[in-house]
């Protein structure tokens, strides 16, 4: 009985009620994970029970630096097994830029097997031709590109026409996505207000402002009500990111219409 129960599967209907939950690999309804650091036994247990619904893991910050060589060089190798990317965090980048060594830290994360770098400027100020050279730069290098746009500072807001602009040069100059700014704490920044709401208005102008390029946007939503909204107004293929690790079916329930809060979609 046992063994027939674990070769059953769930009506089609009721494992995704959306119908239109797309499978890996994907390139949009992407789920980008954050990982403040946590241990490699809670981590590879993730990866075997939630690997088909993560495409990429976001190592926080600048934690890349502080794991010890062997747990890191694991991490890497049970996210590659699960055909999921792993990638230090843009942060990281912005202190090697701080620091005049972005060519080393390239060479360094090359070095350890990374295949995807994040080019940001959440705390640091880069121009149009510096961001343009270190995206094209990491390209050379033969890294997939993931860029960021929006300032971590509380209280900083998005404007349209930036977003606009500093996505379709990113995408020009090869970025494959870039993430629209939310920080792990989804509250007073970007699309977020003090409480974590959503500014709707904005939110909806930039979806018609953007449209055509939609699927090449990665938005930060680290609560559920933020991961709610844009799943009624982008759908279920929406990508998403900075989502905690404990909570990537509780975001898969959401996407295909298995909580109440996404039931009737």
């Amino acid at each position: 009985m046992a063994e027939q129960i674990q070769q059953e599967t769930w009506p089609g209907s009721l494992e995704d009620p959306s119908a239109c939950r797309m499978k890996k690999p994907r390139e949009s309804g992407l789920t980008m994970v954050l990982d403040k650091g946590v241990g490699l036994l809670q981590f590879s247990d993730v990866m075997e029970t939630s690997a088909p619904y993560i495409d990429y893991v976001k190592l926080g910050f600048g934690t890349a630096a502080l794991y010890p060589s062997a747990i890191l060089e694991k991490k890497i190798k049970i996210a590659q097994d699960h055909q999921v990317t792993l990638y230090p965090g843009g942060t990281f980048f912005e202190v090697a830029f701080l620091q005049g060594k972005v060519s080393q830290y390239f060479e360094h994360v090359k070095r350890w097997g990374f295949e995807t770098v994040e080019i940001s400027d959440g705390t640091i100020t880069l121009s149009r031709e510096e961001r343009n050279y270190y995206i094209q730069q990491a390209i050379n290098e033969g890294f997939t590109v993931i860029t960021e746009c929006g300032k971590k500072i509380e209280g900083s807001t998005l404007d349209l026409l930036e977003i606009g602009d500093t996505l379709f040069h990113d995408l020009e100059a090869g970025a494959k996505f870039m993430i629209v700014e939310g920080r792990e704490s989804g509250e007073n920044v970007g699309l977020y207000d003090e409480k974590g709401d959503v500014d709707s208005l904005l939110m909806l102008n930039i979806m018609k402002y953007l449209d055509p390029y939609l699927s090449s946007l990665i938005w930060e939503t680290p609560k559920k009500n933020q991961q709610s909204s844009f799943i009624r107004a982008l759908g279920p293929n929406v990508n998403l990111g900075n989502i905690p690790i404990d909570e990537i079916y509780s975001l898969e329930a959401l996407r295909r219409g298995l909580r109440s809060d996404t039931i009737q979609k």
